[in-house]
C-alpha cells in the first residue's frame, strides 16, 4: 500500500523498510502528494471567495463546457467521482439556483444537469481569474516541460490503474 503524505511525515518505529525511502521513485510519489494537496488547499482558499468548493466550481465549468447539459452519471464519470457524491454537489448548487435538474428525453430515469443563467453568470466571471491564478501558479515553467510533464503524469495514471487492478483480483 502506497502512504500518503501525511503518514510519510510520521516516525514508523520498529518498521523495516524493504524498499529505499531515498529512492528518487518514493519520493517522487511523496512529493507528487505534497503538491496535490498543496493545490488542494489553494483551490479551497480561491474559490472560496464564490462560497464554493473546487469540486462545485468543477461541476459548474463541465456543464458550462456542455451547454446541452449532462446526467448526473456522466458528470460522475467525467469528475472520477461517485455518484452520491455527485448527487450531494448537485443539490447544493441547485439550492443556490447556478443549475437546475431537467426532465431528460431520452431516459426519463434520469434527468439532465443544466446550468441556470445565474449560474453561467458566475462562471464567465471566475474562468478569467482561474485562468490568471492558474498561469501564476505555473509561473515561468517551459511550455515544452508542461507537455512532457502531462506525458509523464499520464503514464503514472496508467501503472496506478494497472497496480490498482492487479490488487482488485
Amino acid at each position: 500500500m502506497l502512504l500518503t503524505y501525511k503518514q510519510s511525515t510520521c516516525k514508523q518505529t520498529g518498521v523495516k523498510a524493504k524498499a529505499d525511502p531515498e529512492s528518487p521513485r518514493y519520493q517522487a510519489l511523496l512529493q507528487l502528494l505534497r503538491t496535490a494537496e498543496s493545490l488542494w488547499n489553494a483551490s479551497r482558499i480561491f474559490f472560496d471567495q464564490w462560497k464554493l468548493s473546487a469540486s462545485q466550481f468543477n461541476v459548474l465549468n463541465l456543464l458550462y463546457l456542455t451547454p446541452g447539459g449532462s446526467t448526473q452519471v456522466e458528470l460522475s464519470r467525467l469528475l472520477i467521482m461517485h455518484r452520491s457524491n455527485i448527487t450531494g454537489l448537485v443539490d447544493r448548487l441547485e439550492k443556490r439556483r447556478l443549475l437546475r435538474r431537467e426532465d431528460n428525453p431520452a431516459d426519463r430515469r434520469a434527468y439532465r444537469v443544466v446550468l441556470t443563467a445565474e449560474g453561467r453568470k458566475l462562471i464567465e466571471k471566475i474562468l478569467p481569474e482561474y485562468y490568471e491564478a492558474a498561469e501564476k501558479i505555473w509561473g515561468n515553467f517551459p511550455d515544452a516541460r508542461t507537455r512532457q510533464l502531462i506525458g509523464d503524469l499520464e503514464k503514472l495514471s496508467i501503472n496506478i490503474d494497472s497496480f490498482s487492478q492487479t490488487n482488485l483480483e
